[in-house]
């Protein structure tokens, strides 16, 4: 069974720091893309960075550039979001996601096939 497990998420003052952690279980992502999605209330899912299977191109939404970095270790199926100088319109549930197979980053979410429960992160004022 595929598994896509967050953690790291939880309530953080604005301007302080997080680190999310997916940890992938099943098989074995370091071939495929895979990503970072956020989904506040009351909005739709969003998109927020994205990694090669090498870790040596990224993506990211224009409203966290700066801030956060996406990385992997493919030796432990396991990708990381650094998340710094948060704001409180980071607040959101983040999810964890990956591609199925081989192919270019996406901010599309439709394009990723698993993911993982969400965490919530909460950025106070």
């Amino acid at each position: 069974q595929v598994q896509l497990v967050e953690s790291g998420g939880g309530l953080v003052q604005a301007g302080g720091s997080l680190r999310l952690s997916c940890a992938a279980s099943g098989r074995t992502f370091s071939n495929v893309a895979m990503g970072w999605f956020r989904q506040a209330p009351g909005k739709e899912r969003e998109f927020v960075a994205t990694i090669n299977w090498s870790g040596g191109v990224t993506n990211y939404a224009d409203s966290v550039k700066g801030r956060f970095t996406i990385s992997r270790d493919n030796a432990k199926n396991t990708q990381y979001l650094q998340m710094n100088s948060l704001k409180p319109e980071d607040t959101a549930v983040y999810y964890c996601a990956a591609r199925g197979g081989p192919g270019v980053l996406s901010t599309d979410s439709h394009l990723y096939n698993y993911w993982g429960q969400g965490t919530q992160v909460t950025v106070s004022s």
